[in-house]
């Protein structure tokens, strides 16, 4: 007796092509392992026989195989309408059953992973039709039937592992391919194919070229469904109000962290997706998408850690191709923080096969690709799109975007409510249960869904405030455009690791001399400073899980770094990750950023879903990528505009906005805050902070 195999099904109606999927998926599979096919076509017991094939496929094949034993079963002869001879189905290390009924109810607990295989109706009947022959044209209706009546009592679909939209292009089993190996259940083994992709060699060019990044980004990407724009929007410009930050009137940190700009999406034969919500990931592959059950940072450590790639010679970046999106506050349920359902996905990734990274500092462009066989084509597109692209713009385009006239922002909070949860705050610290509370509302409207293009709505944003960790991420029915300033945790591939926490905000004033005095006011604010200094001590504490030991410094303290429309109060934490610690883990630890909660982080994450009453979604969560060096930079999702598609036409806008409460804020004080924070957004928009 051989041991139990691992069995996948490949399930779907008549003419979705399984088994011509099942034949290619069991070759491409013959590469690492010993693998046996078995098609429920030749058991079922005639045209009427959907119920029974099933039954003599569960006890007399599925059965045997599943305990590694040979199964010796009846064949159906469809031209005598009779059994047919004796046959034998070898155990194998991996068992492929393909057929209607495949992934029955009966048979589940005897399978691996279930794949429903979908086409269209005509092209289904078109190709089961070409495949049979007349035989089969005078019973598709009465196999319809069966197929109806089965699937009426038994959801297949709703349950299988993974969906296929098998439309006969040859795309399927490659894409299949790439999804199968994060289901837990084959993880152990598809170790081959999952760990063939670490040894995808990388290939880069440099080329000499300053294009203007908006121009290209909507060439290669402006018919992307997904994709991302990771954008360092103040590069190269300066503020001449600023005049405190050093050459070209950038703040120091700052500039350091304005140094790259990414561009890519989901396409080519190896790009790929996940959303995840609520404990369940969605990963999607060109036709195909698995659902994988559990959390999402034991998933993020499964397809990102140790380096998979070599670094190209001279490329100066740390982003070498790999996952790039947001994670939402919400996931905060994985690291001490309650369970709170989100309007959006508490995920949303995309894996780069290709990408084109913008160096500010020395004017130049790379282009990156995994050697796929459609690599080629896309690096002289991208040099073509480079070319064409021409100088940045020098007139700046329109800082503004003009919503429907009717259009108002709601808080969720009036001036009355957000007050009297910043006293039931007050009230917490002084009970103990928490030293700063970092307490959030959201403003909210809803406009016609073609009334705003959030393209042009981006590049408002980013014209009006540049920011260091601006990005534009199109992800399906979601849409962040984002003008943040703050970087939440950058781990570098060679272990280094930073956080950047931003407490303490001062708007900008036209005027030179009241602007140096508000930011002499901020720096020199006792109250700020005490903020600042709480949350660096929560991020050492955050970093040291992972940290080698003695390596948690601080290297900047209070300092003030100035934006187009705001005065921060910025500090640096530095640290080392421990060798051979999970770089997932090591994010999760710090997750979600405290300047984003307070502290200690776990009660007064609990006092924030009591005072809030509602899921931040993607505000206050993060956005940057997952390197396959190990690399990841993370800004936390603030200054960030949410435009969500809903199904009646509509666009919905959501801006979160929030500020650190202590023992001594004083609340008018707190609620000018969040005005003043949600100002550079809402006056690119042309709407005014809600009042009441």
């Amino acid at each position: 007796m051989s041991p139990a195999p691992v069995i996948i099904a490949i399930d779907g109606r008549s003419g979705a092509g399984k088994t011509t999927l099942a034949v290619e998926l069991a070759a491409r599979l013959r590469a690492h392992h010993k693998v046996s096919l078995f098609h429920l076509e030749d058991i079922y017991p005639g045209w009427n026989g959907l119920a029974a094939g099933i039954e003599r496929y569960v006890s007399t094949v599925l059965a045997p195989l599943s305990r590694g034993e040979a199964a010796t079963w009846v064949s159906w002869d469809w031209e005598r309408h009779y059994d047919g001879d004796a046959r034998v189905t070898l155990p194998a290390e991996i068992v492929i059953v393909e057929g209607v009924g495949a992934a029955a109810a009966e048979a589940g607990p005897l399978l691996s992973a279930v794949i429903w295989a979908e086409s269209p109706d005509d092209v289904r009947r078109t190709r089961a039709l070409e495949r049979d022959g007349a035989t089969y044209e005078p019973y598709w209706d009465q196999w319809a039937a069966q197929e109806d009546e089965w699937l009426g009592r038994d959801d297949v679909p709703r349950h299988a592992d993974v969906r296929v939209r098998n439309l006969a292009d040859g795309s399927a089993p490659a894409d299949i391919l790439q999804v199968l190996p994060y289901l837990p259940a084959l993880a152990p083994a598809l170790a081959p194919e999952l760990s063939s992709r670490r040894g995808l060699r990388l290939r880069a060019e440099r080329l000499g070229a300053h294009p203007d990044a908006s121009a290209l980004f909507r060439s290669l990407y402006g018919n992307s469904a997904k994709a991302v724009w990771l954008d360092s929007s103040n590069a190269g410009t300066a503020d001449s109000r600023a005049g405190h930050e050093g050459p070209g009137n950038i703040a120091p940190g700052a500039a350091a962290r304005s140094r790259f700009s990414i561009m890519a999406d989901d396409g080519g034969m190896l790009g790929q997706s996940v959303t995840h919500s609520s404990g369940r990931s969605q990963v999607s592959a060109g036709c195909a998408t698995a659902t994988v059950e559990g959390a999402f940072f034991r998933w993020l450590g499964t397809v990102w850690g140790p380096a998979a790639v070599d670094v190209p010679e001279g490329y100066p970046g740390e982003f070498v191709l790999g996952w790039l999106g947001y994670l939402g506050y919400e996931l905060k349920r994985e690291t001490g923080g309650t369970d709170v359902s989100s309007p959006t996905p508490d995920a949303a990734l995309i894996f780069a096969c290709r990408a084109v990274v913008l160096d500010h500092e020395d004017g130049s462009v790379w282009i990156l690709a995994l050697d796929a066989p459609d690599a080629a084509d896309w690096l002289a597109q991208a040099k073509a799109a480079v070319a064409a692209a021409g100088q940045p713009a020098q007139d700046g385009g329109s800082t503004g975007v003009v919503l429907p006239a009717a259009t108002a922002f709601r808080s969720r909070d009036t001036r009355a409510e957000y007050q009297a949860k910043i006293a039931a705050a007050q009230h917490e610290i002084a009970e103990g249960n928490s030293y700063e509370v970092c307490l959030t509302t959201t403003l909210a409207a809803a406009v016609p869904a073609d009334s705003l293009d959030s393209w042009d709505a981006y590049l408002a944003l980013r014209r009006r405030n540049p920011a260091p960790f601006a990005s534009y991420l199109k992800l399906g029915g979601v849409t962040v455009a984002s003008t943040s300033p703050e970087r939440f945790l950058k781990i570098g591939s060679d272990g280094g690791m930073r956080a950047e926490p931003i407490k303490g905000t001062r708007r900008r004033a036209s005027e030179p001399g009241e602007d140096a005095q508000l930011r002499e006011d901020l720096a020199t604010s006792l109250k700020d400073r005490a903020e600042n200094i709480m949350i660096v001590d929560l991020l050492r504490n955050d970093l040291s899980h992972f940290a080698v030991p003695g390596s948690v410094t601080v290297s900047r303290l209070c300092a003030i770094e100035s934006y187009a429309t705001v005065h921060q109060m910025v500090s640096t934490i530095d640290a080392r990750l421990l060798p051979g610690t999970s770089r997932a883990e090591a994010v999760a630890a710090c997750f979600p950023a405290g300047s984003m909660t307070g502290a200690p982080k776990i009660s007064t994450m609990a006092i924030l879903d009591r005072l809030e009453g509602a899921a931040r979604g993607i505000y206050s969560g993060a956005v940057g990528y997952f390197s396959l060096n190990g690399a990841t930079d993370l800004a936390v999702a603030i200054r960030t505009l949410v435009i969500r598609t809903e199904g009646d036409g509509t666009a919905g806008l959501s801006l979160g906005v929030g500020g650190a409460i202590t023992a001594d804020s004083v609340q008018d004080e707190e609620y000018e805050e969040i005005r003043t924070k949600a100002f550079g957004v809402l006056s690119t928009l042309g709407a005014e902070f809600p009042e009441g």
